[in-house]
């Protein structure tokens, strides 16, 4: 069925939002607000349903042609028809409307979203290898919705490097290595600033994977390690912006007397990005990684502090730096170490959860502790919406809230709130 809606506003996900003669909400992918459009009915369910934008007849005069040719087939970049530029604020709006509706509170109203390049910004992706074409081998992503794979000959949102890692040096290397890489399997690609590519695929032998996967991004300064074959950001471009937000939310509460400079507890560190970033502002450093390919980076990027002796209490200086003496890297799933290990000390928190958000378990380790500062760094708006309902419950309240716009052309955001009780 096809209807004629008006799109009343941009919901999570991208999609616009209208309703049908019979009162049902649609859902709309590829149309923005305030459009006319005629909508073919995808999915249907009682109380809601889903569509498709097949003619735009009034359009929004943010509505641009996408720049890639493979809009609409192609799994991602899928609010390539919104103007760049408006993006950020009509996913603002998006996430505003979320605390309302799921932690019945206002965002704040300094609440910022911080942007970067629109294009050429991503520099960790994943590809498909598609075998070989008229001598060339072939890369490509997933379709929307489906396992099936689009070849693509450039991505107008990876760097520069990627696509040329992927058009050239990619060419020579995997057609030497294709009798181990089969059709349709995933590679991890991973570009570290200043050139270097790196690249992680299932059966990768052991013996390549430290000359071909790990590798340093330099940040402030600091240099990190990791590999292309576990979580890294994907917008070095942007990342800093992250950086001066969390280190000045930390210089903050020490100041303000919420936390002190005793201890940083880094739940779901990865490779330990925060904890090494803010060695510098901390005695002691704990953190709380499951994952083992993490954890092996995280000894490296904090080793030089953890080789301090043990019982100094951090009053070595190395250059202008407060060097911390005393880390800790557990492997273990973060709410395990929250119920087994009690923070009476007013530490600062550094939550970075997945999608899903933190454990209902965590939650309550945290509104039992003496923890009176939390930084809360989400990349899903709508699980962290629902936990701070959760731990606004405990006395927590949003002292400031900060989104990034990592990875422009798609509805995904990430934020940050300072959380203070």
């Amino acid at each position: 069925m096809v209807f004629e809606l008006r799109i009343e506003k941009m919901v999570q996900g991208g999609e616009g939002m209208s309703r049908l003669p019979d009162g049902r909400v649609c859902f709309v992918a590829g149309a923005l607000p305030g459009e006319l459009c005629k909508v073919a009915l995808t999915f249907q369910k009682k109380d809601f349903t889903k569509g498709k934008v097949v003619e735009v007849l009034e359009p929004s005069p943010y509505r641009v042609k996408p720049k890639c040719p493979l809009y609409g087939r192609c799994g991602g970049c899928s609010l390539q028809h919104l103007d760049s530029e408006k993006q950020a604020e009509l996913l603002a709006q998006v996430e505003r409307e979320n605390f309302r509706r799921l932690a019945h509170v206002d965002l704040p109203e300094n609440f910022k979203v911080h942007t970067g390049s629109p294009w050429g910004y991503r520099n960790r992706a994943r590809v498909v290898y598609c075998g070989s074409n008229g001598g060339r081998l072939q890369f490509g992503f997933r379709l929307q919705e489906s396992n099936k794979v689009i070849p693509f000959g450039n991505c107008p949102v990876l760097t520069p490097a990627l696509n040329e890692f992927l058009q050239e040096s990619a060419q020579q290397l995997f057609a030497t290595e294709n009798a181990k890489i089969r059709r349709d399997t995933d590679i991890n690609l991973f570009d570290n600033g200043v050139g270097q590519v790196s690249y992680f695929y299932r059966g990768m032998p052991a013996s390549e994977f430290r000359e071909k996967s790990v590798s340093v991004v330099d940040i402030g300064g600091r240099k990190i390690e990791s590999d292309a074959s576990v979580f890294f950001q994907s917008n070095l471009g942007l990342l800093p912006e992250l950086v001066k937000c969390v280190r000045e939310a930390v210089d903050a509460g020490v100041k303000e007397g919420l936390a002190s400079n005793e201890w940083l507890i880094d739940l779901f560190s990865g490779v330990g990005f925060f904890a090494a970033l803010l060695q510098d502002k901390f005695k002691r450093i704990t953190t709380v990684e499951r994952d083992d390919g993490c954890l092996k980076h995280a000894k490296v990027n904090l080793a030089q502090v953890r080789n301090c002796d043990e019982n100094a209490r951090g009053d070595i200086i190395r250059g202008n730096e407060f060097a911390t003496c005393k880390v800790e890297n557990v492997s273990a799933p973060a709410e395990e170490w929250l119920l087994q290990n009690v923070v009476d000390v007013p530490a600062t928190l550094i939550v970075d959860p997945p999608r899903t958000g933190l454990p209902k378990e965590a939650l309550e380790a945290i509104a039992k502790s003496s923890v009176k500062q939390m930084i809360y760094v989400s990349c899903d708006p709508v699980t962290l919406a629902r936990d701070f309902a959760k731990l606004h419950e405990s006395g927590f309240e949003m002292k400031s809230a900060d989104a990034f716009a990592f990875y422009p052309q798609t509805p995904h955001m990430e934020m940050m709130l300072v959380l203070v009780r």
